[in-house]
């Protein structure tokens, strides 16, 4: 049985392999099999990954790894990230714990609605054409609706239609919204049947051509918002609040800066979608449309103060994300993910793959703003090119100590290093 869940774990980073294995799964009460899944290097066979795509010939594993410290709407979560990038696990652990006064991450979302798009060209009369699918709309929807009765059944489906009319390179297009509610699912397989069946009776309807008939990954009407508070004294002091707050200034106002600045945010989500078997190209296209909604490209993230002096955080983001179908369902690895976090909502997995995009950012800023943002890489990397020369056990932290001490992080320093070690 899994004790009560407390995601504040000190040193957790210090700790063997097996020892984290181990706390893990006495706090979420994990199975043998599922520990077993976990020490597999990927946890996926070459037969599940058959089934899975095509012309497969083996399988690629990332390093799994657990964020510690996250509380979000006063719930404390231990967050599965998998992703190969130094420093990303250890920043959002190390920010989510100076995110945890009082309640933590605070997050609020909107419906789980996607957005099914449907191309009419070719259209003798726009005005009419809009009259007549507005005319239309509750037995479209009914039609829509009637292909998925299981969605509508727990609340979801096609819930409303939007007509855009659209001047193009190529003349005049009317581009049909189809909105439908995918509760927990991710929603393309549902959206995409709703917008191929409808897309002959909008053609009649309008007297055009229907052309494409797809999902949209720009999500804006399935958006999550997380808010935080973090105490001055907890990331350097004022002085420290204000360099932040102007690092964060720089990314809104110039894209050349925001572009390195959102990638820093999708590490965090990006991480945690892989864990869960997402589509994470999904995410990270609908993410970076959406920094773009005010005509150029922004921080998705936003960084100021309040009246005590304290630094506030806030970032909106779409967040497509499903736990019904899809490889979340197939994936093993997917289902321990989904076991440790504790989620049974796909709301409550965007909810928090925002706050660790928002934990990400935060930690990027303090070290751009304070000791740079090489020190904490350089030093994971002399991590990597001690044991690339022959380190292992305990002798790897002695050999990184001294590697970072040269200031030469280089692979012929490390080798010369573990060779003294090893005598």
């Amino acid at each position: 049985m899994a004790s009560e869940l407390s995601s504040r774990i000190s040193g957790f980073y210090k700790k063997p392999v097996d020892e984290r294995i181990k706390i893990v799964a006495e706090r979420v009460g994990l199975s043998e099999e599922e520990i077993a899944t976990l020490k597999s290097s990927g946890g996926l066979s070459i037969e599940a990954a058959d089934r899975m795509t095509e012309n497969v010939v083996g399988s690629i594993a990332y390093p799994f790894s657990v964020a510690v410290n996250f509380r979000v709407n006063d719930k404390d979560y231990l967050v599965p990230m998998a992703g190969e990038e130094p420093s990303v696990v250890a920043a959002a652990s190390n920010m989510a714990r100076k995110m945890r006064e009082g309640v933590g991450v605070v997050a609020t979302t909107t419906d789980p609605i996607m957005i099914g798009q449907i191309q009419i060209l070719e259209i003798p009369d726009m005005n009419k054409a809009i009259k007549a699918v507005k005319d239309s709309k509750d037995k479209l929807l009914a039609a829509a609706n009637e292909l998925d009765p299981v969605l509508v059944k727990f609340g979801g489906g096609a819930k409303d239609i939007e007509l855009r009319p659209l001047e193009t390179e190529i003349g005049p297009m009317l581009i049909v919204h189809l909105l439908v509610d995918c509760r927990d699912a991710m929603g393309a397989n549902a959206v995409n049947t709703m917008a191929e069946a409808l897309a002959p009776t909008i053609g009649e309807l309008t007297g055009g051509r229907p052309l494409l008939r797809i999902i949209s990954n720009l999500a804006d009407k399935r958006l999550i918002t997380v808010k935080c508070i973090v105490k001055a004294d907890d990331i350097g002091g004022p002085e420290a609040v204000d360099n932040i707050i102007a690092a964060w200034a720089f990314a809104d106002a110039d894209p050349y800066r925001a572009s390195t600045h959102n990638k820093g945010i999708m590490n965090g989500i990006a991480a945690v979608a892989l864990a869960f078997a997402q589509d994470h190209r999904a995410i990270e296209a609908g993410a970076h449309a959406y920094a773009v909604k005010d005509g150029r490209y922004k921080s998705m993230s936003r960084w100021g103060k309040d009246a005590e002096g304290n630094l506030t955080g806030e970032m909106t983001l779409p967040m497509a994300v499903g736990l019904v179908g899809g490889a979340t369902r197939t994936h093993p690895m997917a289902q321990v993910a989904r076991k440790i976090l504790g989620v049974n909502q796909a709301v409550d997995l965007g909810m928090v793959m925002c706050a660790v995009g928002l934990a990400q950012n935060l930690g990027a800023l303090r070290a751009l703003t304070q000791e740079g943002i090489q020190q904490g890489h350089m030093r994971l990397h002399a991590r990597n090119l001690v044991v690339m020369a022959g380190a292992s056990g305990d002798m790897i932290n002695t050999a990184v100590a001294a590697l970072v001490e040269s200031g030469e992080i280089r692979f012929p320093k490390a080798q010369e290093i573990v060779k003294k070690l090893q005598g």
